[in-house]
């Protein structure tokens, strides 16, 4: 078994010393991380190379003197453990074609991607990817209430961009596990500030037509909210992994982390959010842990 968790970090230097511990644990193998920074000097994981997750290293420098940095968070994927080998792909450009090691990308900080295998081969590789729909605002131009912008065209990006790994209408040929941060509350009915509902669920509609099945997490695999939000259906089966600043793990209503697999490869995934109160983590995200038979 291979163990996975997904985890937005914050840029936070905690969040880091918790997966440490969990590695010499032998809980996890491989983390899918969002928003992570370097990790403290005093942790000794394995981040790949800076070509894997630094949008800087193939951007261009359209941005020069525009802006101190154009960012300083990235999706990584960290290997954790000897048990498993990680073969990470470097970001390149948008191009039609890209070398075997290599993975093109149209977001800048949205994704990150990397063969994992278990050491042993007693496992097929599987391509592993980290999302994170980061907030893009609309244009200078338009007039907007929307004080964050909007999180579906950094979703369509990453998207995009993961369909590079889908080369037959049969999606059993594929082995692709994608998990992360989507700033998206699945199911919503509109009436939340942070959810553009009918935009939204094309990402679910697109991610189903590449043949990447929904696994959540959802209700039992984590703990319920105590009463669903009023812009959700009083059935909803989401499970909150997110709370607002200033909040605590006990008031999160929301969910924003999701897992998906190809279909066939996702009835060896089962997922888990790492909701209880006592087993938050530092971070305003909770974990999700994902276990790969």
């Amino acid at each position: 078994m291979i163990k996975v968790v997904s985890w937005n970090i914050g840029r936070s230097a905690e969040p880091w010393r918790e997966l440490a511990q969990m590695a010499e644990a032998g809980d996890v193998d491989v983390a899918l991380l969002q928003e992570a920074g370097m990790p403290p000097d005093d942790v000794a994981v394995d981040i790949g190379p800076r070509e894997h997750w630094d949008s800087h290293v193939w951007n261009s420098h359209w941005y020069k003197d525009r802006w101190p940095r154009l960012y300083d968070r990235w999706p990584m994927v960290v290997k954790l453990s000897p048990r498993v080998s990680v073969e990470w792909l470097k970001q390149i450009s948008p191009i039609s074609d890209g070398n075997e090691d290599e993975i093109a990308v149209s977001g800048i900080g949205t994704i990150a991607a990397a063969r994992v295998a278990s050491s042993d081969g007693g496992q097929e590789p599987f391509i592993a990817i980290s999302m994170y729909a980061r907030w893009m605002r609309p244009h200078t131009c338009v007039k907007t209430q929307w004080r964050v912008g909007h999180a579906d065209g950094s979703a369509h990006r990453i998207i995009s961009d993961l369909s590079a790994f889908i080369g037959d209408t049969d999606p059993s040929t594929h082995r692709i596990l994608a998990a992360g941060d989507l700033h998206m509350i699945y199911g919503s009915l509109g009436g939340s500030r942070l959810s553009l509902a009918r935009r939204e669920h094309t990402v679910w509609d697109r991610m189903e037509a590449l043949g990447l099945n929904f696994l959540g997490p959802q209700a039992p695999n984590g703990r319920s909210a105590g009463s669903a939000p009023e812009d959700m259906p009083s059935d909803t089966k989401n499970v909150p992994t997110f709370y607002s600043r200033g909040g605590i793990p006990e008031a999160a209503v929301n969910q924003l982390d999701y897992a998906f697999a190809s279909c066939g490869f996702h009835e060896r995934v089962q997922v888990r959010a790492m909701n209880e109160v006592d087993d938050w983590g530092s971070s305003d995200h909770c974990r999700l842990m994902i276990e790969i038979a």
